[in-house]
């Protein structure tokens, strides 16, 4: 029996921003504090232009169904993965449910924000105009469990896109103050956490930072111990690791056998072959001491590592010859 520690957990979701766009923001804040481009972008992000006052907790009343309903989508949406219950509670207490006719603006690039939004039923388009005098682009459908809304919290910009109901849409809102003094330091702290390990992993060492944060908030943390079967050899793949900590092998069986083919460390990763090539797993992978992984789910792959997707292809060939059927 494989024994597991889940360290920390939530399913896939979060605001596919245009990597333009990020870049924009980044370019207002530089201008407003008058200093050059950092490479941490959560110490920009979460540094003097969102500074705390006193908060007062805010509670809207709400039927127990929209309480159910709101913590569902939160489960789903990288952003609160960060909070303990106490936070949690705080944050679906100041949740505010709003509903949307089809065709109708929830916002329009340029305004300025105060809420961000977490939808909860129906679909949502997202349009953005990256120059103007030309027509909006349309950029991509949110759907339930995906939130929009946080660039212009976390820069005090204005809005960067237009969202649009696409049908008939519910979302739950939530407001600036208990953003800044909830979630924004829970989020922080987590890409805080991994920024660093991140920008040590060759595979994603030449990454726009701002796509490395990305990864950062949408991993999970698994915990194994040694002689555990992180993965095993024949079954279907929807995962993609990172070792953060620990020594890994991989192990082959053939007509009963099983023998070592590769051995893995710290900052290596593994998981990449099943999802590319969509076949089921070519090898076991087997915790050679206490060993700690995060990783990133099927979705999250496909919709995250784009960026540097040749890199895997080209460098599935450093073991792919000692796992071949």
């Amino acid at each position: 029996m494989i024994q597991k520690k889940v360290l920390s957990s939530s399913d896939e979701s979060s605001e596919d921003e245009h990597v333009e766009e990020l870049q924009d923001k980044q370019k207002l804040i530089q201008a407003k504090a008058n200093k050059p481009t950092r490479t941490s972008v959560s110490a920009e992000v979460y540094g003097q232009f969102n500074k705390k006052g006193q908060y007062q907790a805010k509670k809207v009343n709400k039927s127990e169904d929209a309480i159910k309903r709101i913590k569902q989508r939160m489960s789903q949406a990288f952003m609160f993965s960060a909070l303990d219950e106490h936070e949690l509670a705080i944050v679906i207490d100041a949740m505010e449910e709003k509903k949307f006719k089809a065709g109708d603006f929830v916002i329009k690039q340029g305004d300025d924000g105060d809420v961000l939004y977490v939808v909860d039923q129906g679909q949502l388009d997202c349009f953005k105009v990256f120059k103007k005098g030309e027509p909006e682009k349309h950029l991509k459908v949110y759907q339930p469990g995906e939130s929009f809304g946080e660039l212009a919290l976390l820069y005090n910009v204005p809005r960067a896109a237009t969202i649009k109901a696409k049908t008939d849409a519910i979302c739950f809102s939530l407001d600036r103050e208990t953003f800044n003094h909830i979630v924004k330091d829970a989020a922080a702290k987590k890409r805080e956490k991994y920024e660093e390990f991140l920008s040590k992993v060759e595979l994603l060492k030449d990454m726009d930072p701002y796509e490395r944060l990305q990864i950062a908030d949408a991993l999970k943390v698994e915990k194994f111990n040694k002689k555990d079967y992180i993965i095993r050899q024949g079954e279907q793949g929807n995962t993609f690791y990172f070792i953060q900590k620990g020594d890994c092998i991989a192990t082959k069986t053939e007509n009963g056998i099983e023998k070592e083919v590769y051995s893995y460390k710290v900052g290596d990763y593994f998981g990449e072959l099943a999802l590319i090539k969509h076949e089921p797993r070519a090898a076991n992978i087997v915790a050679q001491s206490e060993v700690i992984v995060v990783y990133l789910d099927s979705d999250s792959f496909r919709r995250l590592i784009g960026p540097v997707d040749e890199i895997l292809k080209r460098n599935m060939s450093r073991y792919e010859k000692y796992v071949k059927k």
